[in-house]
């Protein structure tokens, strides 16, 4: 495999962007499977990451073999780092040809590199990349509760 790796902050300045949101939240909804989001919510997380709002940013890391994609983050910066984390990580997939070679453990890495500060990230008890998330250096602190209205 000859995969690069990409960070994209935004795609405003981008005559053409090497990967477009939609195809950037169309392989997030078929490569997370029972774990994913409707594409909807998808395209408003990249959306956030790259700024569109005020207050909003953040960035994608898109593992690629050439135009292929096969692999993708998203970090969106919450810049509420006093009190919670700087950071979430609310998307990460690898494509279930490519698992178990590194793909996500790579795309993590780059992650705790360009960050600075705390990265929150949810994970559902039975998905099977938990434990490369605590290999990591995750850890459960708090448990979380939600309202559902």
């Amino acid at each position: 495999m000859n995969i690069s790796y990409t960070t994209i902050e935004t795609d405003h300045q981008a005559e053409k962007p090497l990967f477009s949101r939609d195809e950037i939240a169309s392989f997030l909804k078929k490569s997370l499977e029972q774990y994913g989001d409707e594409k909807k919510a998808i395209l408003k997380c990249i959306a956030y990451a790259y700024s569109d709002s005020a207050g909003q940013d953040g960035f994608i890391d898109i593992a690629h073999e050439g135009d292929r994609i096969v692999g993708v983050v998203i970090i969106n910066n919450t810049n509420m780092g006093e009190y919670i984390p700087e950071h979430i990580l609310v998307y990460i997939a690898v494509d279930p040809s490519t698992r178990g070679q590194g793909v996500g453990k790579e795309l993590m890495k780059r992650v705790i590199q360009k960050t600075e500060g705390d990265i929150a990230l949810h994970v559902e008890p039975d998905n099977p990349a938990k434990f490369l998330y605590e290999k990591l250096g995750f850890t459960n602190k708090y448990l979380e509760m939600r309202l559902k209205k």
